[in-house]
């Protein structure tokens, strides 16, 4: 059990890890390229950049789930690659299908990744409204200078 909850530990690190400089890369290309779309009145410009945002959130994420994924296969608690990304994806996404499951002594660590998942889409969830809300700011800004 030890063992269990010490990779389950390292698995939390390094995803929280892989989130926040996920975050940030995309945080510093917003800060590049948000003064560029407000040069110019376009609502099309401003979703794209909110559609890129999304973007690169799931790919954040579907590294984090890949992370789980790969563990499981090497740990021996599932024996294919499909099942392991399937039950990786299901069990970070806090669905829990119950289809795939894992033997008991890997339970825990199976329920160690739902609560790490739910916590980084909680914090994407974060990320995406606190950038929707600064690009609202921003529009608004501009749009009274422009006046």
């Amino acid at each position: 059990m030890i063992g269990n909850l010490l990779l389950s530990t390292t698995l939390v690190c390094s995803t929280v890890v892989v989130h926040f400089l996920g975050l940030l890369l995309l945080l510093r290309i917003l800060r590049y390229r948000a003064r560029h779309f407000f040069r110019h009145e376009s609502t099309l410009l401003q979703g794209a950049l909110i559609l890129f945002v999304v973007l690169g959130i799931v790919v954040i994420h579907t590294v984090e789930i890949w992370l789980y994924a790969v563990t499981y296969l090497l740990i021996g608690a599932l024996d294919d690659l499909g099942s392991a990304l399937y039950f990786s994806t299901v069990t970070f996404a806090s669905l829990g299908y119950g289809d795939i499951t894992l033997s008991k002594s890997w339970r825990l660590f199976g329920s160690i990744e739902a609560a790490n998942g739910l916590i980084l889409f909680a914090w994407s969830t974060a990320f995406l409204f606190s950038v929707t809300s600064r690009l609202r700011t921003l529009e608004h800004d501009w749009l009274e200078r422009k006046e």
